[in-house]
């Protein structure tokens, strides 16, 4: 089965991320869609795995084979739980509405860790971008701020928000370069702080549900592994046979 086939045919989910989704976005800005689909269960049964993800068809599109998406969600990874929790969601079916359901098993306080260390590893490239070019990229810069208050607030209240709502305009000054490097350092290390400290009083578990998360993985597949598969000739087969024994 073609890649895009995947997604076209078999997407449970799909939203909209990126500025869009949190809040930002201005006349310039891409639309970033993100999306979750559901390879048929035959097609593991080949040597030939399906694809973990798939870029496209259109630009600006990515997606994650279920069983990849719920592996990622499951070590708190940033981009993945943000895809969950988006405020923009184009297209869910009945088993896309239970992966939503199920946001709350992904989250933990692993989120402290991969969040501040994601957060960790883009300051160090806005300090790299200063020493080479003498100023940051201030778009990521911005960005960095808002991934710093998702992680503060998801570990204060146990609750992913996405949009930033009414922090849209300081933050959209720091995307226009109007406040002074030293200013933005010193926001970014006081919510690093306050990250931090929030972790220690978070209400989220320490481990996220995987057991629960596993038993929906495995409903899926199972229910897939039922249905025909109209490129598998060995399948369609079994199904003319059977309705020849029925007549």
């Amino acid at each position: 089965m073609h890649p895009e086939a995947l997604v076209g045919d078999h997407t449970i989910y799909s939203c909209v991320m990126g500025s869009r989704a949190f809040g930002l976005a201005t006349d310039g800005s891409d639309t970033d869609r993100r999306g979750v689909f559901v390879a048929p269960t035959p097609l593991f049964w080949r040597f030939e795995k399906p694809p973990t993800h798939v870029e496209g068809p259109a630009a600006e599109q990515f997606s994650w084979e279920l069983e990849r998406f719920c592996e990622l969600a499951l070590r708190a990874n940033p981009n993945i739980l943000e895809c969950l929790h988006s405020p923009l969601v184009e297209h869910v079916d009945a088993t896309g509405r239970e992966l939503l359901a199920l946001r709350g098993a992904f989250l933990s306080r692993k989120v402290h860790e991969t969040f501040t260390r994601y957060a960790l590893g883009q300051r160090r490239k806005l300090e790299a971008d200063i020493r080479t070019h003498g100023a940051p990229r201030w778009k990521h810069a911005m960005h960095l701020l808002r991934l710093l208050m998702s992680a503060r607030d998801v570990l204060r209240t146990g609750t992913l928000t996405i949009d930033v709502g009414d922090r849209r305009a300081p933050l959209l000054s720091v995307k226009r370069g109007e406040l002074p490097w030293p200013e933005v350092e010193s926001w970014m290390t006081r919510l690093a702080t306050e990250t931090d400290e929030a972790a220690t009083r978070t209400p989220l578990p320490a481990e996220p549900d995987r057991h629960r998360v596993e038993d929906f993985l495995i409903r899926v597949r199972r229910a897939s592994a039922l249905q025909p598969d109209p490129d598998d000739e060995l399948v369609q087969g079994v199904v003319c046979a059977r309705s020849v024994r029925q007549g």
